[in-house]
C-alpha cells in the first residue's frame, strides 16, 4: 500500500489551485460555450466600445496592418496566478483567425480581476510573424499605451513600435493588469 505525504508546499499549491478555481468560476467567462459565433459578438461589442470610448483607436486601427481584439481576459491568483481569454484576429475589420490567451504569474497576488485589450500590429512583418508562430508570446518590443492616450494615440508617430497594446476595461480585485508573461495561440472555436 503506498503512503500519502503531505507537504506544506503541497497543501498551499493545493489551496491555490482551489482558490484560482473558484475565483475564475466566479467570474463567468462564457466564451468558448458557442464558439465562434460568442467570440465574434464580444470582439465587435469590444472593437465598438474602444472606437467608443477612445476615437484615436478607429484611426490607429485603420492604420495597422491588423488588430488582435481579446475581449475578455479573467484573472485570479493565490500566490500563483493565471488568467486566460479568447479573442479574434482582424485584418481591416474582418476576422482572419481566432486566438486563446494564456497567462501565468508567481509572486505577492491574491483576487481576480478582467479585463480586455487589442494588439495593434502597426507593421506588416510583425503581423506576419505573429500569425506565423506556434505560440507568439508577448516581449520587449511591445509599446503600451494606457486608456488615457485612447483619445490621441491615432494621432501618435507609430514607426518606431511594431506591437501597441491597450488594456482597458479592467474590474476587480487585483490592482493593475498587464500583459508580460502572455501567450497567444491559434484556435479553432
Amino acid at each position: 500500500m503506498s503512503e500519502m505525504i503531505f507537504t506544506r508546499r503541497g497543501l498551499v499549491l493545493g489551496a491555490g489551485a482551489v482558490v484560482a478555481t473558484g475565483a475564475l468560476a466566479g467570474c463567468n467567462n462564457g466564451i468558448g460555450s458557442n464558439g465562434a459565433s460568442q467570440i465574434e459578438a464580444r470582439v465587435s461589442a469590444t472593437q465598438d466600445y474602444l472606437f467608443n470610448q477612445y476615437p484615436g483607436t478607429r484611426d490607429l486601427a485603420a492604420r495597422a496592418a491588423g488588430v488582435l481584439y481579446m475581449p475578455l481576459m479573467t484573472e485570479a491568483g493565490l500566490g500563483f496566478g493565471g488568467a486566460f481569454g479568447r479573442g479574434a484576429l482582424r485584418i481591416q475589420g474582418v476576422t482572419v483567425d481566432y486566438y486563446a490567451a494564456a497567462k501565468g504569474s508567481f509572486g505577492i497576488q491574491i483576487g481576480a480581476q478582467q479585463y480586455a485589450h487589442a494588439l495593434f500590429f502597426m507593421s506588416p512583418d510583425a503581423l506576419e510573424k505573429f500569425r506565423r508562430s506556434s505560440g507568439w508570446a508577448v516581449s520587449g518590443d511591445i509599446r503600451y499605451a494606457s486608456p488615457e492616450e485612447g483619445a490621441s494615440i491615432g494621432k501618435e508617430s507609430t514607426e518606431l513600435n511594431d506591437v501597441i497594446a491597450l488594456v482597458f476595461g479592467q474590474q476587480g480585485l487585483i490592482a493593475g493588469a498587464t500583459l508580460s508573461g502572455v501567450k497567444y495561440t491559434r484556435i479553432i472555436p
